[in-house]
């Protein structure tokens, strides 16, 4: 991993700043177009208090992740952990684990006890992530149906 002196973890606050982070969230949500994204952000912080957050590694972008705080009967209270990408050229440098274990500080200082997130099926390196490094419990599936 880079330099911890090197690492910079932000809250990106604005359009100008979620702009920015569009290309490495794009390797992640290959769906979506630039405005779309823009559009999700802007609703999913006003109305869920989504938040947005992304790593530098010597002012540059290389991660980032997308959180917001829920409340269902089977989890409680907890943070649903929507995105985390790192950019494909910064992989298995750290920078996802140092992204996720800020997420777990920020849940434990602010009265959350628990993180949740889910997974498309297909990425077995992440599973393996999740489970082994980061020590999830796989708890579930995740079904959907698109209308």
């Amino acid at each position: 991993m880079a330099n911890e002196e090197s690492v910079l973890i932000k809250k990106l606050k604005n359009v100008k700043e979620w702009k920015a982070a569009f290309p490495v969230m794009k390797q992640l949500r290959t769906h979506l177009g630039e405005e779309e994204f823009l559009e999700l952000i802007q609703e999913a912080s006003e109305k869920e208090h989504y938040q947005l957050l992304a790593l530098y590694d010597k002012g540059k972008m290389v991660a980032v992740t997308g959180y917001m705080p829920m409340i269902t009967l089977y989890n409680g209270k907890f943070i649903w952990v929507c995105d985390l990408v790192t950019d494909a050229d910064s992989r298995s440098r750290g920078y996802g684990e140092t992204l996720l274990n800020y997420v777990h500080k920020w849940s434990k200082e602010n009265g959350f006890d628990m993180v949740s997130l889910s997974s498309g099926l297909q990425r077995i390196d992440t599973h393996r992530f999740y489970e082994n490094k980061m020590e999830y419990d796989k708890v579930s599936y995740v079904f959907s149906k698109r209308f």
